[in-house]
């Protein structure tokens, strides 16, 4: 298996990193600014959510909670390989960084490009809640 360009989409928010992961570990809370992952999210079992997201329905399976800020999860197709998406909040000063890391998996640019951008707009309502 070879390696996927990677691009690292970010935000500051100023917000208390313990409060904006608080907030971002709950599943139940990713519609409120995630559109681009998906809507209609129903719990499956444990930290397996199902949902409409703009490749069809899906499964996602988020991390446990922990101490370290990690928000990864998986989207997994109901044919196909699970996409593992990296996202972590991190203190920064009195507030947070959030990052998210893109890879390029069987894309073109033109659609990575597209995809950063709702990655990035994602994060931008993010902040506007958090900070709102």
């Amino acid at each position: 298996m070879s390696t996927s360009r990677a691009r690292h989409i970010g935000i500051t928010i100023e917000r208390p990193a313990d409060e904006v992961y608080a907030f971002m570990a709950e599943p139940q809370n990713f519609p409120k600014w995630a559109e681009g992952l998906g809507r209609d999210f129903r719990h499956v079992e444990g930290m397996v959510w199902a949902a409409q997201t703009p490749m069809g329905p899906m499964r996602i399976a988020f991390s446990e909670p922990n101490a370290h800020g990690i928000l990864d999860h998986a989207v997994i197709p109901p044919n196909g390989p699970a996409m593992h998406n990296p996202l972590r909040v991190m203190a920064n000063g009195s507030g947070s960084e959030v990052v998210f890391t893109l890879f390029q998996r069987d894309m073109s640019d033109d659609d990575m490009a597209r995809d950063a951008g709702m990655v990035a707009r994602d994060l931008a309502a993010l902040k506007a809640l958090l900070e709102g």
